[in-house]
């Protein structure tokens, strides 16, 4: 068993600096010690140094220099080429430490403009994949439309029930109560006129052209979208959807196509159904406060609205219907595989349906206007 011989440095005079005994990371405080009392050597001596590791030659590299170390190495006596080796091994390593550098200024008007950039890139990145998402929809729809033995009847009927049937009350208690608010504001301004008699037909025109079909639209965004991404991004997560792409099967025809279809069919019936429930909570208004009869409200109802504009609120069902569906499916198509990558996808459904629910309803009131329908 060897013993380690202790580190030390001893001068010869005229510049000349021996290094003798176990330069190692045992001696590595002793090392430091002598080497601050040592004084500045032209020539270093290693043919008395037994063993160097990468602890002494750190430390002998940190008392030359980064400067020094070079022209140090090239006029030392006794050095082999393997501790010159690293000790510039060592050296580079060491003259590579850059400091940190200090954090960049942030300023106020930079920091908008890039956050305004980061927000369009994103919006037209989500609109190119909402796009591609509706293209590979349709295409799907087409191929297999025609051909009956693809239809999963089924699981058209299981989300009819699920977004039409079971959201009946809650759409029907919505529009009744939105219907009698409307009733009891208009009522409450053209008292001033002497004109409640048109309350009639504020009720009957909002609620035909925009409040039924606007309202259902946004509430099956909140209840029928979000449960479309949940469902999906949780098959998702659990890596059922690989599994039907490895058993052949096409998880846009099992998934997508009737969660499709199923809103197609349910929003129109939900739309209708809330006409009726916001017009009846406007009727029994003006039948309460107003001295309007039910018989009185039907009779002003069919001679002032006219049947276009229900076919312009009740067209406007499927073209919501088609984009909530869309939009919940490819957010759950999305999900990355863990449980708050589903949250995260199943707010971004709701909170994306409602806005394009609104910009396609604010724009198909503009384009009506302008046409005089």
């Amino acid at each position: 068993m060897t013993t380690s011989s202790p580190a030390y440095l001893r001068s010869e005079g005229s510049g000349r600096l021996q290094l003798l005994g176990d330069w190692t990371l045992r001696h590595y405080d002793a090392l430091q010690v002598s080497l601050k009392q040592a004084a500045a050597a032209q020539v270093l001596d290693f043919s008395g140094l037994k063993t160097l590791d990468t602890a002494g030659a750190q430390v002998l590299c940190e008392w030359l220099g980064a400067e020094r170390i070079e022209a140090a190495l090239a006029g030392a006596q006794g050095l082999s080429e393997e501790r010159r080796q690293l000790l510039q091994t060592v050296a580079r390593a060491m003259s590579r430490t850059e400091t940190p550098a200090p954090p960049p200024r942030h300023w106020l008007l930079t920091d908008l403009l890039e956050r305004v950039g980061l927000s369009t890139e994103r919006f037209f990145r989500q609109a190119r994949d909402l796009l591609g998402f509706i293209g590979l929809t349709l295409e799907t729809l087409f191929f297999n439309v025609l051909r009956p033995s693809q239809w999963r009847v089924t699981s058209i009927v299981a989300q009819l029930e699920e977004t039409a049937f079971n959201a009946v009350p809650i759409v029907a208690l919505l529009t009744f109560l939105v219907g009698a608010v409307i009733a009891f504001l208009g009522a409450t301004v053209l008292a001033d006129f002497g004109a409640t008699i048109y309350t009639v037909n504020l009720v009957g025109f909002s609620f035909l052209r925009e409040f039924a079909v606007l309202l259902t639209a946004i509430l099956m965004a909140g209840r029928t979208a979000s449960a479309f991404t949940a469902q999906i991004g949780s098959m998702k997560a659990n890596e059922e959807i690989d599994a039907l792409r490895a058993q052949g099967l096409n998880p846009m025809l099992i998934l997508v196509i009737p969660r499709v279809l199923a809103m197609l069919l349910a929003l129109p019936i939900l739309t209708f159904i809330g006409m009726m429930a916001g017009i009846f909570g406007g009727a029994l208004v003006c039948a309460l406060t107003l001295d309007i009869s039910p018989t009185m409200f039907l009779n002003i109802f069919s001679q002032d609205i006219e049947l276009r504009h229900f076919i312009l609120g009740i067209a406007k069902a499927p073209v919501f219907a088609f984009l909530i569906a869309v939009i919940g499916c490819q957010e759950g198509f999305k999900v990355s595989g863990s449980a708050q990558s589903v949250g995260e996808h199943t707010t971004s459904a709701v909170v994306h349906s409602i806005f394009i629910v609104i910009l396609i309803d604010a724009l198909a009131a503009l384009f009506f206007m302008e046409m005089g329908w």
